[in-house]
């Protein structure tokens, strides 16, 4: 399958190496040259424009930082819009609001191009194995046509509902993985300020309730108060935007991403923007009366 991705950044530029590792034959366009320079090596075609991407795709792929990246990319001169033919499908795999993505698949099915929201789960150490939890909106038969796609970045593909239900549910998981992160970083200050050998008490934990991804694989940045990129707070501090403007158009109450959402404003507003989001765990520390 010919498959264009528009975006070559930290996950990008992994899950555009996978799908072309796969068979397909990659066309690419990044808003920064020089990015992922290693993706010629497997025959992936550096385009001039995101136009010239879709007019050489039958599947075109997104993944961009934020919704005006995502209508820039789409809409703007020279934007996919302008390179793709009707039947293109085209895949978001940004994290934008849910609301945004359904203008734009209205906006792209007016001139026949087909779109699915596919927000991922998973980090850049995902996007790099090809293990990637994915959240499918859209129509079924839109995502049968783009499965063997996903299937190279993504070990999980669910089809949780109609355009803008992906988003939806990338919102959720980034709600819960506020309150995962602030939970382990509260532990691992407490254990500290208690005196106790930190390592072996998650040690201890792994074998029981409080196990989780976090505890299991960024205590160790939390205990070392050293958080390399893995992904951004910024990034994340967007999510958790996107997530508490959902909440409100619903009306429901998410206290704990409120103060998730705040903590890292403060990270950021301290120059720990690109700090992975263990991050959070320096602002518990600092409230803790530990050094930041």
């Amino acid at each position: 399958m010919r498959v264009g991705f528009v975006g070559l950044g930290t996950m990008g530029g992994a899950m555009a190496a996978n799908v072309a590792r796969a068979g397909h034959a990659v066309t690419a366009w990044n808003r920064t040259p020089g990015r992922a320079t290693d993706l010629g090596a497997l025959g992936v075609v550096i385009a001039g424009d995101p136009a010239a991407v879709a007019a050489t795709s039958d599947v075109v792929v997104t993944i961009v930082s934020d919704t005006p990246d995502v209508e820039a990319v789409l809409f703007g001169e020279r934007g996919v819009h302008a390179g793709a033919l009707p039947g293109t499908l085209v895949i978001d795999m940004s994290t934008i609001a849910p609301s945004a993505t359904r203008t734009f698949a209205a906006r792209l099915g007016a001139q026949g191009v087909a779109m699915l929201d596919a927000p991922v789960s998973g980090g850049s150490e995902g996007a790099q194995k090809g293990t990637l939890t994915i959240f499918v909106g859209g129509e079924t038969a839109d995502l049968e046509r783009a499965r063997p796609v996903l299937a190279a970045m993504g070990t999980t593909i669910t089809h949780v509902g109609p355009i803008g239900s992906g988003q939806a549910v990338k919102a959720v998981n980034q709600v819960i993985l506020a309150g995962a992160y602030l939970g382990v970083a509260e532990g691992i200050v407490l254990a500290l300020k208690a005196g106790l050998d930190v390592e072996q008490v998650v040690t201890a934990l792994s074998g029981g309730a409080a196990q989780s991804w976090v505890l299991a694989n960024r205590s160790g940045r939390m205990i070392a108060n050293d958080y390399p990129l893995g992904f951004k707070v910024a990034l994340h501090r967007k999510d958790l935007g996107i997530a508490l403007q959902l909440a409100r158009e619903t009306g429901s109450a998410l206290p704990i991403a409120a103060l998730c959402e705040q903590l890292e404003a403060g990270l950021i507003g301290r120059g720990h923007a690109d700090d992975d989001i263990s991050a959070v765990a320096r602002a518990i520390r600092e409230l803790s009366g530990l050094e930041g």
